[in-house]
């Protein structure tokens, strides 16, 4: 679970304009520290097979919405991988 605090940093860290809450490069750095905080929990609770599906699910809507960006703004795409330590 994300705190409410942290999502905001990542809001005002990734926002395009102001008011932005929902860009796709917003949504992606907060789909990212949800996914990193459930692969630390999937690390210590191996057999939990309901978070993994969780897990997969946000790593395929994260996936999407990469694409997306790497579509209509490239250099955006690189910048976003850059900055969340992502590797393609």
């Amino acid at each position: 679970m994300i705190t409410k605090e942290r999502k905001q940093e990542l809001i005002g860290e990734f926002k395009t304009s102001d008011g932005d809450t929902g860009s796709a490069e917003v949504q992606i750095a907060v789909l990212t520290e949800r996914i990193n905080r459930l692969t630390e929990h999937m690390r210590t609770h191996g057999k939990d097979y309901a978070s993994r599906r969780g897990l997969l699910g946000l790593v395929s809507r994260r996936r999407r919405l990469l694409d997306y960006v790497k579509r209509v703004d490239t250099e955006s795409y690189l910048q976003m991988l850059q900055r969340l330590n992502l590797r393609k």
